[in-house]
Parts: structure tokens; C-alpha cells; sequence
């Protein structure tokens, strides 16, 4: 029997790649995200994967109200979660916080911190009452380390990390596991949106090294969720051979 899979954030990078790599290995998909065209897309390669059943959804984690539309309720065949696999994220803007932009504010916070807590809380019930379960909420060096021009987007991030290890301590006792994966670069979508757009800006974050890829973390993803009962990676830091710091990277001359 294929177990039920949701991730977040499934329209692109490391979403995506995730559902994918999870479908070629025994899940079924709940996908979601705010762009329906591609979601629909990720759908049909998705269904191309033998015996893979996908329930997408479209909707935008920020919005308690659609969250719980979407996720509150859930058709039965689809209610019993397996694996929450909270990735919807983003990074907007580098400014400092004197001179920031607060609509990027809201956005990282809303978007980082309050999307996961909205999510989780619609799904975890279900899994405490079932007593099995697994949350793997998607981090980053940056809630490990705080840099220049970052100082919203790490707070959000180190807010998922606070959130996650209490939210291990809470579900312990139900037998629900809780993990964080936090990845340094992976190039994806995620210099284009913090850049707002800004394709050159957003290339030489990569420049003259080799970054993480989204499969490089769909499969440590999928490491960590098929572990044995017994077993819960708590806390995965991974990061580029050419990265050793959220500043310090080795690039060509």
C-alpha cells in the first residue's frame, strides 16, 4: 500500500524535485502551491510514474483560511498523512533592516513561519490521533547563521528550527517524528525571487563554484523519510563541497 505524501511549495525547486523523487518511491502525492499552471504541470509528470496517484491543490500557505479549505478536510482517501513536508518558503530582497522593504517582511514571515504553523496545524491532529506521522520542515543555513542583508530572512529561518524542536518534544509522547533539513546554496528559484526578477544578480550568487542542486536535497529528503521507526534524523545540515559558511565559499579565480 502506497503511503500518502504532502509537499508544499511543489511547483518548482526543491518542491518538485521532492514529490518526484518520493512518487519513484512508493508515495502518493498531495502537491500545493499558488501557481496552478504549474502545478498542473508537475501533476502530469507526476502521473507518469507507475500506480502514482496526486491530489493538487492550489492555494497560498499565508491564507489560514484557504490552508484550512484545502488541507482541514480532506477527501477520507487522502486524510490519512504520512509524510508533511513543509517547503513552501522564500527570500525577498538584501537590503539592510534599516532600509528594508517591509511588504518583503510580511511576505518571509508570513510566508516562512506562519504558512508552516498554518499547515502543520490542520495536519498534525491527524497524525497524533493515528500516532504515527512525519513533519519535515525545510530550513536552511540561515537558521543556523545570520549574515548582512538577511536579517528578516534568518530570523524567519530560525524560527523554523525553534518551531521544529518543540514541536518534537510536543509530539514525541504520540509518536509522531519531527525533522529539519537545512541546506546552504541550492541553486533553484530562490536567487531570482530574492533578487525580485534579477537574473544577473541572481546567477552570480552561483558564480564560480558548484552549488547544491534540488535533487541533491529531494533525495536526503527522502534518506531522512524512510528511515526506520526507530529512527529520526532530527536536524540535517547540508551544504556545497564549495560552501563551508553562509559567507565563505571557494570560487574560481
Amino acid at each position: 500500500m502506497r503511503k500518502i505524501a504532502i509537499v508544499t511549495g511543489a511547483t518548482s525547486g526543491i518542491g518538485e524535485a521532492t514529490a518526484m523523487i518520493l512518487a519513484q518511491n512508493g508515495f502518493n502525492l498531495i502537491i500545493t502551491g499558488r501557481r496552478s499552471d504549474k502545478l498542473k504541470a508537475v501533476e502530469e509528470e507526476l502521473l507518469k510514474i507507475d500506480d502514482t496517484k496526486v491530489l493538487s491543490l492550489v492555494f497560498d500557505v499565508r491564507n489560514n483560511e484557504e490552508v484550512q479549505k484545502a488541507l482541514c478536510n480532506l477527501p477520507s482517501e487522502w486524510s490519512n498523512i504520512d509524510l508533511l513536508v513543509n517547503n513552501a518558503g522564500l527570500a525577498v530582497g538584501t537590503e539592510p533592516a534599516h532600509e528594508a522593504v517591509i511588504d518583503d517582511w510580511e511576505r518571509m514571515i508570513d510566508t516562512n513561519v506562519k504558512g508552516l504553523l498554518y499547515v502543520s496545524r490542520c495536519l498534525t491532529p491527524g497524525m497524533v490521533e493515528r500516532k504515527k506521522g512525519h513533519i519535515i520542515n525545510i530550513s536552511s543555513i540561515a537558521g543556523k547563521e545570520s549574515y548582512p542583508g538577511g536579517s528578516v530572512y534568518c530570523g524567519t529561518k530560525h524560527a523554523v528550527s525553534a518551531i521544529s524542536k518543540a514541536m518534537r518534544i510536543e509530539l514525541v509522547q504520540h509518536g509522531v517524528k519531527v525533522s529539519t533539513i537545512a541546506p546552504g546554496m541550492v541553486e533553484t528559484e530562490f536567487s531570482v525571487v530574492r533578487f525580485k526578477g534579477d537574473e544577473s544578480k541572481a546567477e552570480n550568487v552561483y558564480k564560480g563554484l558548484t552549488p547544491l542542486y534540488a535533487e541533491d536535497i529531494a533525495e536526503t529528503i527522502l534518506f531522512m523519510a524512510t528511515r526506520p521507526a526507530h529512527v529520526n534524523l532530527d536536524d540535517v545540515l547540508i551544504m556545497p563541497t564549495d560552501q563551508a559558511s553562509a559567507r565563505d565559499a571557494r570560487r574560481d579565480q
